[in-house]
């Protein structure tokens, strides 16, 4: 019998959390947990009452990468194999919290190492404790780097810093982590839940639909050149201008209140 998935999704005033709950194996993710995360995300992103994702664990660690028990086992892989089991694994994962369009923010205490640490990168906001630590454990276990840390790296921290990380595997303290631009905010590990909460609140009551845009054009214009950029960016705007929102963010402006934004 395959076990269940040991993550949890609850939706709550806008607000889906997405907990990671085996923390007596630091939170390590099984294909089960990894693609029940992809199908939550998925949600997320055709639900007009999720507002905000947040991705956080249950316990010491956030998550230690994937779940290695048992891999070697078993029949020789064929030719494709392994690059198939990527593909639609950690690359499809680290995908869907690329491609969701509400914001996902990362909430990470203790270790995010290998494809934890990916996730938290691939977000669009990491808030850690002081107790967190980012480790490109690839290396360690003789491994090639995967999970998409070859695309993240680079560009959130260039090439040679990104090597360095990769190369050598070593840890990389939250405070660290936050000076390379990885990590947004770092607080007391009794402060994290509230710092969470209070950037989900801000996320949540924000124009959903020009956050979606906005988060698409940032991470498409990482791989385009100006004149792509500036296309995208002037497209969008014109999506953007027909939006609910858009007349509420003008409104509450001119009549000095706060912005009442419906999401789309």
């Amino acid at each position: 019998m395959t076990d269940p998935a040991a993550v949890h999704g609850e939706t709550r005033e806008g607000v889906l959390t997405i907990t990671l709950d085996r923390p007596s194996a630091g939170n390590a993710l099984r294909p089960v947990d990894r693609d029940e995360i992809v199908a939550l995300l998925a949600g997320a992103h055709q639900d007009r009452a999720v507002r905000v994702v947040i991705l956080r664990a249950n316990g010491r660690h956030f998550c230690t990468g994937a779940d290695v028990t048992g891999v070697g086992a078993g029949a020789e892989p064929g030719a494709g194999d392994v690059t198939r089991r990527i593909m639609g694994g950690a690359q499809r994962l680290i995908s869907a919290i690329l491609d969701c369009d509400k914001p996902v923010v990362s909430v990470v205490q203790g270790a995010a190492a290998g494809m934890g640490a990916h996730i938290a990168y691939a977000s669009d906001f990491v808030v850690a404790s002081t107790s967190a630590a980012f480790v490109e454990s690839f290396v360690l276990r003789g491994l090639t780097v995967d999970a998409g840390g070859a695309y993240l790296l680079p560009r959130l921290i260039g090439l040679q810093r990104a090597k360095e990380l990769a190369l050598l595997g070593d840890r990389l303290s939250a405070i660290d982590a936050q000076g390379l631009g990885l990590v947004n905010r770092v607080v007391e590990p009794d402060e994290l839940d509230d710092a969470a909460a209070e950037i989900a609140a801000r996320f949540a009551a924000g124009a959903t639909s020009a956050i979606a845009l906005t988060k698409r054009l940032f991470n498409a214009s990482l791989d385009a050149d100006r004149a792509a950029a500036f296309a995208a960016e002037a497209y969008v705007q014109e999506l953007q201008s027909r939006s609910s929102d858009v007349t509420e963010g003008i409104a509450s402006f001119l009549e000095k209140r706060p912005a009442r934004f419906r999401g789309w």
